[in-house]
């Protein structure tokens, strides 16, 4: 038992759990943690409550959900600098499960929600998003940058004129005139002073500037303009223990279930996504399993604290990266903020325009977006240029689990078709059998190419011993294994020998293990003496 749990400790990638791991204790590090983490806890608060609005839950339910997903995530998470919370992306699945049975079953689907997560983390799941190709990392990012912006379109209405539709709040009348002049000058004075400020000075994170600019000037002038406080007021208390109010019975893990399933694979899926995207803007690697226990952890412990649950935010993440966040302080700081605005500094947080946080996204939107990818479509092979577009505009209509699962299937079924069309035959006569012929396969043999396979022989005309030599191919599957044996089949049925040559190790292992190698010693497959195998037909059934 000791052994096994040795073992399992050694395969966890474990990540270093200390709060400033690399970069060392210094003041002038703890200044730059902690003016990132509060540029991200005043970022958070609008996103937080317009996802609160678009699953129909309390304000408060989603500042909790980014507060406890934040601050747990940042303690134990994989990826230092990486920022979690309340997100869109899970949101707009709530939606209908709070619409039809209310806020205390979306409580259950968290912790549940939770639990599978934890899960995948121990089975060490987090390392297939290893499988996801550069293309589809490349259409994740412009997808989420899009959604991002089209998210703060919501920000452009008059405050107080959405509602609530069974489906989220929407509606509302957009700005226009004068409001609508003065909110698209503000955005576009935050979006100036945060480009200009990094060429002054770097002592100050630039978003953080163009936020206390643009407030003071606003609050100082008295300007007319929507501030957080329009949204809703953020003021509360410590979140509290709270278990679901719901049914244990059968029919309310019926219920739950299939929610959470769908928000747990998003959840993962982003969160890993961003952990690889804040991986390469860090220079740091791995942590795929332990992001994903943390997320379980933080995603369970949400539930009974009356949160709506989240997941890894790429915007807020991107903004504490640029920002100079690199160590767990700055993600404990942004959550520790956020709470101290909930309870004590509502009411000078809910002054701040909401033009210079929609300015700050608007820049996190440019510095998202994978420009370079617009260059790249003319010079990258078409499929690839094509997976890119797909999961894009996927992302932006549908969700981000749904874009990279039809990634990844297309882009396999893509890479497979250009290996089935790759297996081709040169033949030769035998020089140790006289009269026999020898047919070397090259490419690999699997599904995809075991039709190409059949083509590849003259059963008729061939001689009566067959030798397919596989030194530069693989017997790869199933498929494989079937094409093997229907062709030795129909040399059977012509009186004729099919014998196999040169099986690498992993080859030999499987049409071993199948029944089909006529094996008469303990022989090696290696290339030093080249063994024929005759083939045993009649295994899998059908020819």
């Amino acid at each position: 038992m000791r052994a096994t749990l040795h073992n399992f400790a050694k395969n966890l990638d474990v990540t270093d759990l200390r709060w400033m791991p690399d970069e060392g204790f210094s003041v002038g590090r703890l200044r730059i943690e902690l003016l990132s983490g509060l540029t991200v806890a005043l970022a958070l608060v609008p996103e937080a409550v317009a996802f609160a609005f678009v699953a129909g839950v309390h304000p408060l339910v989603g500042l909790y959900a980014a507060f406890l997903v934040g601050l747990i995530t940042a303690l134990i998470g994989g990826r230092p600098g990486m920022i979690s919370g309340a997100t869109g992306a899970l949101a707009v699945v709530m939606v209908a499960l709070v619409a039809q049975h209310g806020v205390e079953y979306l409580f259950a689907t968290v912790v549940l929600m939770g639990l599978l997560q934890i899960f995948a983390g121990v089975m060490q799941w987090g390392k297939f998003i290893r499988l996801v190709p550069h293309p589809v990392m490349l259409g994740f990012v412009n997808g989420l940058a899009i959604v991002i912006f089209l998210a703060q379109m919501s920000q452009f209405k008059v405050p107080g004129t959405m509602v609530d539709t069974g489906h989220g709040m929407g509606g509302g009348e957009w700005l226009s005139g004068q409001p609508l002049v003065m909110m698209l000058g503000l955005v576009a004075a935050t979006m100036a002073i945060i480009w200009v400020t990094p060429r002054i000075t770097r002592i100050i994170p630039a978003p953080l500037a163009g936020i206390g600019i643009i407030a003071a000037l606003v609050i100082g002038f008295g300007l007319d303009v929507p501030r957080v406080g329009d949204l809703a007021s953020i003021q509360g208390g410590l979140p509290e223990w709270h278990i679901p109010m719901v049914p244990l019975t059968w029919e309310t893990f019926e219920i739950i279930l299939p929610y959470a399933v769908i928000l747990a694979a998003i959840g993962l899926i982003e969160s890993l996504l961003t952990l690889n995207l804040v991986g390469d803007l860090t220079g740091k690697r791995g942590g795929a399993s332990q992001e994903c226990i943390a997320q379980g952890l933080a995603n369970t412990v949400t539930g009974f604290f009356g949160g709506m649950g989240g997941c890894a935010m790429i915007g807020q993440s991107m903004i504490n990266v640029k920002s100079g966040g690199r160590t767990r302080v700055a993600g404990i700081a942004a959550a520790v903020f956020l709470l101290l605005f909930i309870l004590v500094g509502s009411s000078v947080i809910e002054l701040i325009p909401l033009a210079a946080l929609v300015g700050v996204m608007f820049m996190v939107v440019i510095g998202t977006f994978a420009w370079n990818s617009l260059t790249i479509l003319r010079k990258v092979p078409l499929m690839d240029a094509f997976v890119i577009i797909l999961v894009t505009v996927v992302t932006v209509m549908e969700d981000l689990a749904v874009a990279v699962v039809v990634g990844v299937i297309v882009s396999a079924l893509a890479y497979a078709w250009n290996n089935a069309r790759r297996i081709h035959a040169s033949t030769r006569q035998s020089i140790r059998e006289e009269g026999a012929k020898v047919y070397e396969i090259h490419g690999p043999l699997f599904f995809g190419s075991a039709d190409g396979f059949a083509e590849l022989f003259d059963v008729e005309n061939d001689p009566e011993v067959v030798i397919v030599d596989f030194a530069d191919s693989r017997v790869v599957d199933q498929s494989a294994l079937q094409a093997i044996e229907a062709m030795a089949a129909k040399y059977e049925a012509a009186g004729k020998r099919l014998q196999l040559r040169h099986l690498s190790r992993d080859c030999h292992r499987l049409l071993n293990k199948a029944g089909h190698l006529i094996v008469d010693s303990d022989d090696d497959p290696d290339y030093e003496l080249a063994v024929d195998y005759d083939v045993r037909t009649g295994v899998l059934g059908g020819h």
